[in-house]
């Protein structure tokens, strides 16, 4: 495939990813902006609220939009394939019916929002399959078969629970009763708490952002997670939703040299052997400070500090 065609489809992938993304929000949310999900029901129609734990909210949000996802593959003529392991890149890998070499790779990230911020996103490893791109170690398809690698972003603000609405709070739902339903006051120890209607249960999260980015366009210079090879996100809201990460005035190129050498390459620096964990290091290693001057330093940097 000739890089033309390559664009193209890129091109066009992305502009439907994007009208996917814009819809997202009316699915997920009531009018009024919170979280549809309310909670799970069990077979005596009680409902149990969800935590606000950041991993449960992001399990629940990724089977919340399956369906939407099933139904975009279907209208664009693309096949989907789920990572058959938990820690397998990418969440999902999008396969043209029409050209099986038409191959792009979508990460679901979530996060709550701080103001204008959010803690940042992971964006996938920077070790082994990230360096050996034709290689399948933790990977659906190997690294370089993919035509692009996107991130669906998903920020949502926490709602502040009451103390008359407590998130571990159990609840009956008159409009769901049947007439020989009987209404509990307590299971086990749990008080029940009856509303007269789903929209009366206060949702966790509210406020859905949801944003389409090619993941190096919203990558830092900085690991995203503790010991762990993993690339980290900007967290500034605006600039993830634009693609104006570190190295969106660079290009991917340099995104893709940074991360395969991060913490291996090493430079001499004030005479001592230092290893290269930042982007201005990594420029000067490569004797284009200059690149660091004129368009990181002048853009990026001087906006975030």
């Amino acid at each position: 495939m000739n890089q033309n065609d390559k664009e193209k489809y890129k091109s066009e992938f992305k502009q439907a990813l994007d009208q996917f993304a814009l819809k997202l929000e009316e699915y997920v949310s009531t009018e009024n902006g919170d979280w549809s999900i309310k909670g799970f029901i069990d077979v005596s129609k009680n409902i149990y609220t969800i935590s606000a734990d950041t991993k449960i909210i992001s399990k629940i949000l990724e089977i919340h939009i399956f369906p939407q996802l099933l139904q975009f593959a279907k209208d664009y003529n693309y096949k989907i394939i789920f990572a058959e392991k938990q820690n397998w890149y990418p969440d999902i890998t999008f396969i043209s019916n029409t050209n099986e070499s038409v191959k792009f790779a979508l990460d679901i990230k979530t996060t709550f929002r701080r103001n204008n911020k959010i803690s940042g996103f992971t964006l996938g490893s920077h070790g082994a399959y990230f360096k050996e791109r034709d290689k399948s170690k933790n990977i659906q398809f190997p690294y370089n078969q993919y035509l692009a690698h996107y991130c669906l972003g998903v920020i949502y603000s926490r709602t502040l629970v009451s103390e008359d609405f407590p998130e571990t709070d159990i609840y009956q739902v008159k409009d769901l009763q049947d007439e020989e339903d009987s209404i509990l006051k307590k299971i086990g120890q749990r008080k029940v708490t009856t509303v007269n209607n789903l929209a009366s249960i206060t949702s966790v999260i509210k406020d859905f952002d949801f944003f389409i980015a090619e993941k190096w366009k919203i990558a830092s210079d900085k690991q995203g997670s503790g010991n762990t090879a993993n690339i980290g996100s900007i967290v500034d809201i605006a600039d993830l939703k634009k693609g104006n990460g570190v190295f969106s005035q660079l290009g991917e190129e340099w995104f893709d040299e940074y991360w395969i050498n991060y913490g291996v390459a090493t430079m001499i620096k004030d005479g001592k052997a230092v290893k290269i964990t930042t982007l201005k290091d990594f420029l000067e290693f490569k004797g284009r400070i200059d690149l660091w001057d004129n368009k990181i330093a002048t853009t990026y940097y001087k906006k975030v500090k």
